[in-house]
């Protein structure tokens, strides 16, 4: 198993993509802490890997909270080598237009706060065991970390800053501590919304729908998390992805690639034109 002895930390890992990057450290032989906010969640995944997965409830935007992931970690397991930051929410392209005035504070900080923040308070949190264990970190970036249109401004603005923080992070943290992110494309999750903007009951899964996605990449599919977390497994896998640092796999179905007019080219391809 390519993981196999591995101790990990997971954030978001409850659901959603996390969720599916949990199950296959497991399948990997890893063992994992999930933390996540949502206690539902965290009996889920305990309940489906007992002995092996350990959950700890809490919010990534605080730092005692990320300490005592970390130490549950260390007592659960006496180490750790990968730290996942994947808790993540999204604005459902929301535009500076519509932004409304009386909200943009409480929207911006919120969505700063666990995209980028979290990911900045669990880096803090876990380096010391990391650095012991030349561990790594990995972080859920998005096609939006490169690209316009992935999202709103707000969540488009915090992805770039994931990219910012994870070449920083792989700076300073060398040669101890690798660093690297996974930027996902479209994906049917349950990813969530802000409450600031009222949209902490909306899912993601309901907007990017098959039909909604058919023709707009050249990859014409809607993919489910579980066809990301191969990369993350790579990743965490010090023998296969020992020189990787400050790198970041793009698996955007194409994003980068689609031109400027609808995607159309595979049709033709298929019908031998």
């Amino acid at each position: 198993m390519r993981l196999a002895g591995v101790r990990a930390l997971v954030t978001g890992g409850a659901s959603g993509l996390g969720r599916a990057v949990v199950d296959h450290f497991v399948a990997e032989g890893a063992r994992v802490t999930v933390f996540d906010r949502s206690e539902p969640g965290l009996a889920a995944v305990t309940a489906a890997h007992p002995g092996t997965v350990i959950g700890v409830q809490g919010d990534v935007r605080e730092l005692a909270a990320n300490r005592r992931a970390v130490a549950d970690t260390l007592a659960a397991f006496d180490g750790l080598d990968v730290l996942v930051g994947n808790a993540g929410i999204w604005d459902y392209n929301r535009s500076l237009v519509n932004l409304p005035d009386d909200k943009i504070d409480a929207a911006f900080d919120e969505i700063m706060g666990v995209n980028v923040k979290g990911y900045l308070l669990a880096a803090k949190a876990a380096l010391h065991a990391l650095v012991a264990s030349e561990g790594s970190m990995i972080f859920t970036v998005s096609n939006a970390g490169f690209y316009p249109d992935g999202g709103g401004t707000l969540y488009t603005a915090s992805k770039h800053a994931a990219v910012g923080l994870i070449r920083q992070l792989a700076f300073e943290c060398a040669p101890k501590v690798r660093v690297n992110g996974v930027a996902p494309g479209a994906i049917n999750t349950d990813l969530r919304g802000p409450a600031a903007l009222d949209m902490q009951d909306r899912s993601l899964g309901d907007v990017l729908t098959k039909d909604a996605m058919t023709g707009n990449l050249p990859i014409d599919r809607l993919p489910n998390p579980e066809d990301y977390t191969a990369a993350f497994v790579f990743l965490a896998a010090a023998g296969e992805s020992g020189h990787a640092t400050g790198s970041i796999i793009n698996i955007d179905g194409g994003f980068a690639a689609r031109g400027v007019s609808r995607v159309r080219g595979g049709d033709a391809l298929a019908n031998g034109d």
